[in-house]
């Protein structure tokens, strides 16, 4: 029987600016070394820069809802999940995959998935299509390589925290979803994560960290839960 990984891929790694071509290269080898040693891979793709882009388009020429907002970013994930899966041809499913409540029929070895409804983030899908294979960890890559106590960007004393109780982690956050919103898991599905005891390891896109951290080897990141 395969391992199964649930990988959220933030869409600050697959776009930082442009297309970050050379890093989901990079990406797709590390996962073919696991695929030859039976592992398969839900890629969760999220909507990041481009997503941000079009909600402040938005909000700049009219006063839109949150509901709307969202489906704005919905579409930037399906966009990028479809850069991700025709860079994976050769291991992924034929289309991409939005609903977690769907039935999971893997053929190949990575089935690459986007946001589906408004009201959540692409990690709460994570945590769905996880609860669905029986999974109980998720890889949450993004450009914030730890949870911190504070914003490192604006304070440079913040300090690292590499392992959090849910309970401890949801106290540092918004217990509410919005738009846009930029947290290394989000609250909708921490709530879910919680209740299914899961657990989720934030790192960073240094991809030799990410050959660590599925070899059982120690790396570099936040384990929460």
């Amino acid at each position: 029987m395969p391992k199964t990984i649930i990988l959220s891929l933030g869409g600050s790694l697959i776009a930082p600016k442009n297309i970050d071509t050379n890093f989901l290269k990079q990406l797709k080898k590390t996962i073919g070394k696991f695929i030859k040693k039976s592992y398969r891979f839900v890629i969760v793709c999220g909507g990041g820069r481009i997503a941000r882009e079009l909600q402040q388009a938005l909000k700049k020429t009219s006063k839109p809802k949150n509901e709307e907002l969202d489906w704005l970013g919905i579409f930037a994930t399906k966009a990028n999940a479809q850069i991700v899966r025709m860079i994976f041809k050769e291991y992924a499913e034929d289309s991409i995959f939005d609903n977690p409540n769907k039935k999971i029929n893997f053929r190949k070895n990575v089935l690459v998935a986007s946001g589906w409804l408004p009201g959540w983030s692409t990690d709460y899908c994570a945590v769905l299509h996880a609860k669905k294979l029986g999974v109980k960890d998720i890889i949450n890559m993004s450009n914030v390589d730890y949870v911190y106590d504070k914003d490192p960007r604006k304070h440079k004393n913040a300090k690292k925290l590499e392992k959090l109780s849910w309970k401890e982690y949801c106290k540092m956050i918004s217990n509410k979803w919005k738009a846009g919103m930029n947290v290394p898991f989000d609250p909708v599905a921490a709530k879910e994560a919680k209740k299914l005891g899961m657990k989720v390891k934030i790192i960073g896109k240094n991809l030799r960290n990410l050959e660590n951290l599925l070899e059982g080897k120690r790396f570099k990141g936040t384990v929460i839960g």
